[in-house]
């Protein structure tokens, strides 16, 4: 996940019917995942999304990680380090994980 907290790539392994939704319109312009896909399925408006995508993981709960490994089918490394840097966003004194 260099770049960016959660990068295009991980969207681009998941089809849309490996995580259970349909492939609307049978000409997609990107591989993979959609952003309104990954937020539909992590529970999360787009916006919030998008914010978390490109970095801003600072006020990102465990759950909403969670959510995110769940949508786009994160391993345990990916997981580990999504929320090693959702720590480092949040600083010293932030919430910790439970």
């Amino acid at each position: 996940m260099s770049g960016s907290a959660i990068s295009h790539t991980r969207r681009a392994r998941i089809a849309p019917e490996q995580a259970g939704l349909p492939a609307y319109g049978g000409n997609r312009r990107v591989k993979g995942l959609r952003r309104e896909e990954v937020a539909l399925l992590a529970g999360v408006s787009v916006d919030y999304y998008v914010r978390m995508e490109r970095g801003s993981l600072a006020g990102a709960s465990d759950g909403v990680l969670d959510a995110l490994v769940s949508a786009l089918q994160l391993d345990e490394a990916e997981r580990d380090h999504l929320f090693h840097l959702a720590r480092q966003s949040r600083g010293p004194g932030g919430p910790r994980r439970r």
